[in-house]
């Protein structure tokens, strides 16, 4: 499908907005929405053209159609460096991985974030943020290659350059040789921000800045990366209590919470972004609430790694913005958001009830609480005029779903539907199942080439 527009007739149109049409329609017209509404969708200019330029008229019936789906944490290089250290705790998993990602370049990269965010699309993702914090000496711009791989694949891409100062023999958990120099770091930071962030309206490309985590940088980068990011006026990412490993780390080391030590350091408010967010009482809960400091729920990899269920529930009510991420594949080999939806609702109900998260806010955490969390909530994330042509197209049809009463429910609790269209901003990158912007089956092979390389180097 090549045109200057759709028009999309006949779904149940889910807006997200409070708003839903059983029997609804939505056009878009270049890269934004024009119309949305109940009924069949209103003629537009070059409705009954043909060939490129034409505007297309979609079949919507037996389908489901939602906003795109943002993924607000992820570590895209990951996607070749699946299923090792399956049964490991997150400490353990890091020791045993870290000499395999030492090995990472540019085409490892590449070829690893065109994986994940191709599967990303699969599963109803249009905007991406990536958190990527391994940059060894010899493996060239690792970052510019993954944002080569979004820009291919079609995907909306918020990457985030991220970074790590504490070697083990400083007392951190990483290998002294993936770690950087802090001048070099923010030096670095700086560059990629001018090199390539976006702030326009409809952007395809932001920046944030992202040490990583309490454990592997200095409280100097964390302090410094703070005053460069809003020197520059772009948001920070870290991750933060995500175990109870780090708890113990933080209190022994600074004698605080990680979110004390962090907040210290300028770490909270509306333009800072938390990875996981687990283990937090109720003063951390009403602190991020309070601070509209956001938060990116991972349920599956959280599962993985066996620790913890974040308590999504409190945060949103106390007022955090709370979207959802599938985290790197390495420890969610799966790499779909569509299952981040069932299982945030399954874990919050599993330890809070039936009544603690319904499949509508489990939609909204995956499209405006994510869309939120990015500061994109005028851009994407809701179907509405005048947002960006961002959309999800689910087929609830056939035998998996077609009985199932509440089409959301069908998408969020039912088996994964197949994905008939998938718009970023209004280009179609699946169609029918497929992707249609890059070659998935060679890029298979390339995955394995590279996994196998990494492997190999690391032996």
């Amino acid at each position: 499908m090549t045109t200057d527009g759709v028009s999309i007739e006949g779904a149940h149109v889910v807006t997200v907005t409070g708003e839903e049409f059983p029997d609804g329609h939505v056009v878009v017209e270049g890269n934004r929405i024009t119309a949305v509404g109940p009924g069949p969708a209103p003629l537009v200019s070059g409705d009954r053209g043909q060939g490129h330029g034409s505007h297309a008229r979609v079949d919507g019936r037996g389908c489901l159609l939602t906003p795109g789906f943002v993924n607000t944490h992820n570590h895209l290089y990951q996607w070749v460096t699946r299923g090792l250290a399956v049964d490991s705790t997150l400490f353990e998993w890091l020791t045993t991985l870290y000499p395999v990602w030492a090995g990472i370049d540019e085409d490892a990269v590449h070829v690893g974030a065109s994986g994940a965010l191709a599967q990303l699309a699969l599963t109803g993702c249009t905007t991406s943020s990536d958190h990527h914090y391994v940059f060894p000496r010899e493996g060239g711009d690792v970052l510019g290659a993954e944002i080569r791989a979004a820009q291919e694949v079609g995907l909306r891409f918020h990457t985030t350059r991220g970074s790590m100062d504490l070697g083990q023999r400083d007392g951190g958990l990483p290998p002294d040789h993936v770690v950087e120099s802090t001048e070099a770091i923010l030096a670095a930071s700086a560059d990629a921000v001018a090199r390539w962030h976006d702030p326009s309206p409809g952007s395809m490309l932001r920046v944030a800045l992202a040490p990583c985590s309490p454990f592997s940088v200095t409280g100097d980068l964390m302090r410094e990366s703070a005053v460069l990011a809003r020197e520059l006026g772009v948001a920070m990412h870290t991750h933060l209590a995500e175990t109870l490993d780090e708890e113990d780390f933080c209190r022994e080391r600074f004698g605080c919470s990680p979110l004390e030590y962090v907040e210290g350091l300028g770490w909270t408010g509306d333009d800072v972004w938390f990875a996981h967010a687990i283990h937090l009482d109720d003063a951390a809960v009403k602190r991020i609430g309070d601070t509209a400091t956001g938060v990116a729920h991972c349920p599956s990899s959280n599962a993985r790694l066996g620790a913890g269920i974040a308590r999504t529930r409190d945060l949103r009510d106390a007022g955090a913005r709370v979207g959802l991420g599938v985290d790197g594949a390495a420890s969610n080999e799966a790499g779909s958001l569509l299952e981040e939806l069932r299982h945030a609702v399954l874990f919050a109900r599993a330890v809070g009830g039936p009544t603690a998260l319904t499949v509508r806010d489990a939609l909204e955490l995956g499209t405006m609480g994510g869309a939120a969390v990015l500061g994109r909530a005028d851009d994407i994330g809701s179907i509405e005029v005048g947002k960006l042509a961002d959309l999800a197209l689910w087929r609830l049809d056939g035998l998996g779903h077609v009985d199932v009463a509440d089409p959301v429910a069908a998408l969020v609790l039912g088996s994964p539907p197949p994905l008939e269209l998938l718009l970023v901003d209004g280009r179609p990158v699946v169609e029918r199942g497929r992707v249609r912007t890059v070659d998935t089956d060679a890029l298979a092979r390339e995955c394995l080439r590279v996994h196998r390389t990494l492997l190999e180097k690391a032996s």
